[in-house]
């Protein structure tokens, strides 16, 4: 019973590290997202999760039995069996949610969208990690946020930051699935990359390679944003 009184303290701290990341970007656009938008892009980012959960369950469980070398086998699974699945599905609710509503109309939207997703994805995510933990309760759960905050969920703003902006810009429907693809294998390649940190490298290699590669990500999402404020808003509906 006590641990059923204990749900709501989990599910608080597993969606506070997207709160506050979704409140600090929500900030970068100067015309304002409806938040019944907003929530309805989050939401569907967190059942998307699921979906991907399922499938790379199903993928990594066919592709342990073909024989291969083990480094190759965990270089498919994270790369393409994780990351790449993971960011095309949150690439997957911007464009059904959002591709042809009215909301969309500047190119900064593109990324703020794209980073809510991702925001939503990565609360599910946490809310899978936190449930199972017993004993410690606030201190255990405040530990596992905040580590949440400062990585794996800044991880997944940035990546879908980087899709965003590549959408953002590609106007020309001749290079517009070009700029997509380009999109999605950058934010694959920072994901995947991240990821292989962590499972291959010693503990505290693994943790230092991973805070400069999203301290690198974050200040180049940065720029990002810089870049696509500059685009007029009208320029972007005329195309």
């Amino acid at each position: 019973m006590n641990e059923i009184l204990n749900y709501p303290l989990y599910f608080f701290f597993a969606i506070l590290p997207s709160l506050l990341w979704l409140n600090f970007y929500l900030k970068e656009d100067q015309r304002p997202e409806p938040k019944s938008m907003v929530l309805k892009v989050f939401l569907f980012g967190m059942i998307f999760a699921i979906l991907a959960l399922f499938l790379e369950m199903l993928l990594i469980e066919g592709i342990e039995k073909i024989r291969l070398s083990q480094k190759f086998i965990q270089i498919i699974k994270v790369f393409f069996m994780v990351a790449l699945i993971e960011e095309f599905l949150k690439f997957l609710v911007v464009r059904e949610v959002v591709f042809g509503s009215k909301e969309l109309d500047e190119p900064i939207d593109c990324m703020i969208y794209m980073i809510i997703s991702g925001l939503g994805f990565a609360a599910t995510e946490n809310l899978l990690l936190l449930f199972p933990l017993k004993g410690e309760v606030f201190g255990k759960l405040f530990q596992v946020s905040l580590l949440r905050f400062v990585s794996a969920t800044f991880l997944h703003a940035l990546s879908s930051g980087i899709v965003g902006f590549f959408i953002g810009i590609s106007f020309r429907k001749k290079e517009r699935l070009k700029l997509i693809s380009l999109g999605l294998f950058f934010a694959t390649l920072l994901h995947g990359l991240y990821n292989f940190s962590i499972i291959e490298f010693e503990e505290k290699v693994g943790l230092f390679f991973s805070a400069i590669l999203i301290l690198i990500s974050a200040y180049f999402v940065s720029i990002l944003f810089k870049k696509i404020k500059r685009i007029k808003w009208q320029t972007f509906l005329k195309n």
